[in-house]
């Protein structure tokens, strides 16, 4: 039996598609006919265009390189998509990602603001910015790419970003129901991926900070009940679940991908 194409001729974008689940969730939905706007601001988005384009044929991918951070990044990404397919399907935010693991106490003022940045701002600018063009076709779906740190150690500036991305999830989809677009999250757990290309943090570890990142590690696996770190895929498919039309009657939902973690 043919598999069935979900997203055959439909719209997706595709936030922090260079690396990690942004890019599975990419190369996935590509192979199911979806036309994509890759989003990073790591030129790596670029290769993960082309490799769509080697594979499905020309024009399906593309990519560009934008600070999601910034309103105007998001902006000029809806604008993009739209230009280019007509529309605006599904929208998934996967920008975000903890930058720097360790005790709440030692992160500083600079340190905690970017962290808020980094894994709040392009989830809220980007539903922001892509609801006026699903106004417009009144239809839509969003996936906000949430982390079930909501509760965990050594991360709290990112616990509490992700934290805001559930309650915005919650209260953007409540407010917007009747207008045909849904609104929901993944939080996903731990996540087996290669090493990072861009790392989040480029500075040099010393023994405290590979003892505080152990110590997140450690805490993840002893709260999963299945006790293992989850796999790319894993994620991509409660993503794109979400992102289809075989999740047309829920919104309003953080579902956590965490092997029993909850968050």
């Amino acid at each position: 039996m043919a598999q069935v194409s979900r997203f055959q001729a439909r719209s997706l974008i595709v936030t922090g598609a260079a690396q990690g689940i942004g890019k599975q969730v990419a190369l996935e939905a590509a192979a199911e006919g979806a036309r994509l706007t890759l989003v990073d601001r790591a030129p790596l988005v670029q290769d993960v265009a082309a490799e769509i384009n080697r594979e499905y044929g020309q024009g399906q991918a593309q990519a560009f390189e934008a600070d999601l951070e910034t309103w105007s990044g998001n902006e000029e990404t809806m604008a993009r998509a739209y230009r280019s397919f007509g529309a605006i399907d599904a929208l998934i935010t996967n920008v975000g990602g903890a930058i720097w693991m360790k005790p709440f106490e030692q992160f500083g003022e600079k340190e905690i603001i970017a962290e808020i940045n980094r894994s709040l701002y392009p989830t809220l600018w980007g539903c922001r910015a892509v609801l006026p063009y699903m106004y417009e076709q009144n239809r839509g779906a969003i996936v906000n790419v949430s982390s079930i740190a909501t509760r965990g150690v050594n991360r709290m500036p990112y616990s509490a970003a992700k934290g805001a991305v559930n309650a915005l999830t919650a209260s953007l989809a409540f407010e917007i129901g009747s207008r045909n677009i849904r609104v929901n999250a993944v939080a996903p757990g731990g996540t087996t991926a290669p090493p990072r290309k861009v790392p989040r943090n480029a500075e040099k570890q010393t023994a405290e900070d590979k003892a505080w990142m152990q110590q997140v590690v450690d805490q993840t696996i002893s709260s999963s009940p299945m006790g293992r770190y989850g796999l790319l895929k894993e994620m991509s498919a409660a993503i794109l679940f979400l992102a289809s039309d075989a999740a047309s009657y829920i919104t309003g939902t953080v579902l956590p991908v965490g092997g029993g973690d909850q968050g």
